[in-house]
């Protein structure tokens, strides 16, 4: 039996980031489950990051511990390289995919500063969508899903992802109603 079998580990949330009229939400679930058991409802799962004074804001799933050391990485780059969001997600995803350390750290992240939006893996991914809307964990499809079908409607950024939120909720036992959402304008 292999560990992840033996020891279920802290599973599911869903975080979707909407760019509509001139501003970037990102919204995310306060659901933290072990296994099949909800442990805390009201957990953070988006930050407002602002290294050197430019604002950030950043969704994660996966391992709290291990997206806060990439959060916490992201920012040094970010300080290495002021206002520079595409440049430092680059040298986090590099990093991360190369270092023997931050290689074994189980987490996604989503950050924007209003104008950039990127998904950070540990692949080495740093992909910026097509449709501007992005969703990652195991509610993420659905959430996904529902912000691409409202984009064309008269929703605004943070109504359209709140929306997503319900559905994904709606449908997805890894994620719950409790919404933490932050938005940037884009600068």
């Amino acid at each position: 039996m292999s560990e992840r079998e033996r020891f279920p580990g802290w599973h599911g949330t869903t975080i979707v980031a909407v760019r509509k009229g001139g501003r970037v939400v990102v919204a995310g679930d306060g659901q933290v489950s072990l296994g099949q058991t909800v442990i805390k409802g009201t957990a953070r799962k988006v930050r407002r990051l602002s290294p050197g004074g430019h604002p950030i804001l950043a969704g994660f799933a996966g391992s709290t511990a291990d997206a806060f050391t990439l959060l916490e990485r992201l920012e040094k780059k970010l300080e290495a390289a002021p206002g520079q969001l595409q440049r430092a997600a680059v040298e986090l995803a590099k990093d991360w995919r190369t270092d023997k350390y931050l290689r074994n750290l189980e987490a996604m992240l989503i950050v924007t500063d209003g104008r950039e939006l990127y998904v950070i893996t540990g692949a080495g991914d740093v992909l910026e969508p097509e449709h501007d809307v992005t969703a990652i964990g195991s509610g993420g499809n659905y959430a996904l899903a529902a912000a691409r079908a409202l984009m064309d409607g008269p929703l605004d950024a943070e109504a359209i992802a709140r929306r997503a939120m319900e559905i994904a909720a709606d449908i997805c036992v890894y994620t719950n109603g409790n919404v933490v959402l932050e938005s940037l304008d884009a600068p």
